[in-house]
């Protein structure tokens, strides 16, 4: 029997991204390369150990929307928000097949576009030409709005600021660019939203409701 990806090394583990058993070198090279690994897999858990982030490769010269001002008062302060938001972005990743990082990474550009000219007062929705973009990009918006409408039910006002908004929707690109590892199949940021905003490791994902994150998570990328 040989590696399921090489055809050629003995295979050393099962992949449940091939459906079949692999070698350790093909693992290694193709995980999230040219495999959809599963965030549960045991070997993906090792590697997210030991991988360098590719945002650690970023110049903070090149780091965008550094205008913005995303300070640590903003997201304490707004941290029922900004929970929703990364439970609504994990939510429908994670529910959107073919789903990685660089598509959230397209969605989040897009949204802190739209939100910009909200700022101006020329409002422009910045739709992604991605469809993977766009339903993330959607699901966001839908949610924010029903967030507010809920807001009003409950205090009879809106208290939710748009400035907020674009201010959380930059913190979430910082931390996306962060932590993203560079592979082209890459989820590491959509596990970390996961990891923070769920109560179990890899649940089945529903309607929520979903808790505020823990007080250590919210560190500014």
């Amino acid at each position: 029997m040989a590696c399921a990806i090489c055809d050629t090394r003995r295979p050393r583990r099962f992949c449940a991204g091939v459906r079949g058993d692999i070698c350790s070198l093909c693992c290694g090279n193709e995980r999230e390369v040219t495999v959809d690994c599963p965030l549960d897999c045991e070997f993906l858990q090792e590697s997210r150990k030991h991988q360098r982030a590719a945002g650690a490769e970023v110049p903070a010269g090149d780091i965008p929307n550094r205008d913005i001002q995303v300070t640590e008062k903003l997201v304490r302060q707004n941290e029922a928000l900004l929970s929703f938001l990364a439970a609504t972005v994990v939510r429908t990743a994670l529910n959107t097949p073919g789903v990685i990082d660089y598509d959230v990474r397209e969605a989040l550009e897009s949204l802190i576009r739209t939100y910009r000219t909200l700022q101006s007062g020329v409002y422009y929705e910045s739709v992604p030409a991605n469809p993977l973009a766009a339903t993330i990009y959607s699901s966001v918006q839908q949610a924010l709005a029903e967030y507010r409408q809920a807001e009003q039910r409950e205090l009879g006002m809106t208290k939710t600021r748009d400035a907020d908004v674009l201010g959380l929707l930059v913190f979430l690109q910082h931390f996306e660019l962060d932590r993203n590892n560079g592979r082209r199949r890459g989820r590491a940021f959509l596990e970390a939203l996961l990891n923070f905003y769920s109560p179990e490791p890899y649940p089945e994902l529903g309607p929520g409701p979903w808790p505020e994150p823990p007080e250590s998570s919210l560190i500014l990328p």
